[in-house]
């Protein structure tokens, strides 16, 4: 069994576009995929966006109904048998929650390691008792079920895994890495390019929010900040990149205001680094964050970031391109900010680099990072070529 690839499982909800979605596919890019190889239990029936991307490169995706759906016996049951199915090194969950139950059906499957990652830190968007006592009980479970915890941020593992933990260091905090070529490697061509297509005037600026629609994101205030700066005629324009729940209540929402010919709705995109450097300003006003991966993006791109202060500190590459702000401050002060973004200075590629390489942002780093979670410590496990 010397030379057999090693496997690891993933737990997610869907392989759709999204921060944690987008940070797992980094690192599964990066891997030495003849040396290890992710699998992918996914919640979603139907097929989702990276899903063929995975199994071209060799993962399995095994779909089945969540836990809501299923009901806890026969979820745990469904787990155990998928996890029998293969000789895994590690189970890695992503689903926050509902970790220890993951990690439940693991261990009883005889899995050593059992990884519980937090994404968030948010729960069901209710005070009751019961929901709160349901928490605890998850908490609890994770606590012992699971043997490696690991966060995109204090805030995040603090929520997930309790404040004791954190304080004791039983909680590793991981890098939300990116592919930092595909943001510097772009030419003002093709930038020119997409801005032709997307009617983007010359002389009118660009705010940008890419994220699903969802009430966390608060894509109204984006409207409301849009509505001021005409209010004030000047030229602007709103970007929305992403898809959700609410992604046609916030469209309604703009017709209403009278925004529409000032935003634009583009739905999910692969293109996302050279959205971000066709923005002036990324603007994300979350009223919670666990890390904030398109945080980095948009910093990759050059782009000054005005973001709320739930977003976590640890987002800032200290290249002096991000405010944060308190959703309880005057929305003027909003506007003042994005407006003195405008003027900011253009970072050269080398300091961008050298900011991700010294803090540890790249790819390469958390996919080493990761490796080394699961106890592989070769150099060559890594497909190395990434910037910094």
């Amino acid at each position: 069994m010397e030379g057999r690839r090693k496997r690891i499982l993933h737990v997610v909800s869907a392989m759709n576009r999204g921060g944690a979605e987008t940070l797992l596919m980094n690192v599964y890019r990066t891997i030495n995929r003849d040396k290890v190889q992710f699998d992918f239990v996914s919640h979603r029936l139907t097929t989702c966006d990276y899903d063929d991307e995975i199994q071209e490169m060799g993962g399995r995706i095994y779909r089945i109904p969540s836990l809501g759906q299923s009901g806890f016996v026969s979820y745990v049951k469904c787990l155990r048998s998928i996890i029998r199915s293969e000789i895994y090194e590690a189970v890695h969950c992503h689903t926050d929650y509902q970790s220890g139950i993951v990690a439940l059906a693991a261990k009883l499957e005889g899995v050593q390691k059992r990884v519980c990652h937090a994404h968030s830190n948010q729960w069901v968007n209710s005070h009751s008792f019961r929901h709160y006592l349901t928490f605890k009980g998850l908490q609890s479970l994770i606590g012992f079920m699971g043997t490696d915890y690991c966060a995109c941020s204090e805030e995040a593992g603090r929520f997930l895994f309790g404040s004791r933990r954190l304080k004791n260091g039983q909680i590793r905090i991981l890098n939300n890495g990116i592919s930092l070529d595909d943001f510097i490697q772009i030419s003002e061509n093709k930038v020119i390019q997409l801005k032709e297509e997307l009617k983007l005037h010359e002389g009118t600026r660009v705010i940008g929010h890419v994220g699903n629609f969802s009430e966390v994101k608060n894509q109204r205030y984006v409207l409301m900040i849009l509505k001021q700066f005409l209010l004030e005629e000047e030229k602007m324009i709103a970007v929305f990149v992403g898809d959700g729940p609410l992604k046609n209540e916030i469209m309604a929402e703009s017709s209403r205001l009278g925004l529409t010919e000032n935003v634009r709705f583009l739905g999910v995109r692969e293109d996302i680094p050279l959205l971000m450097k066709s923005f002036d300003v990324f603007v994300f006003p979350s009223l919670s964050e666990g890390f904030g991966l398109v945080v980095l993006e948009a910093q990759a791109a050059g782009k000054p970031c005005v973001v709320s202060d739930t977003v976590p500190r640890t987002t800032d590459l200290k290249l002096g391109l991000i405010s944060y702000l308190s959703l309880e401050t005057d929305m003027t002060q909003w506007v003042q900010v994005i407006r003195q973004s405008f003027e900011n200075k253009r970072l050269s590629i080398n300091e961008i680099q050298h900011a991700f390489s010294r803090l540890r942002f790249t790819v390469n780093d958390t996919a080493k990072d990761w490796l080394s979670l699961y106890g592989f410590l070769e150099k060559s496990w890594i497909i190395e070529g990434e910037s910094g």
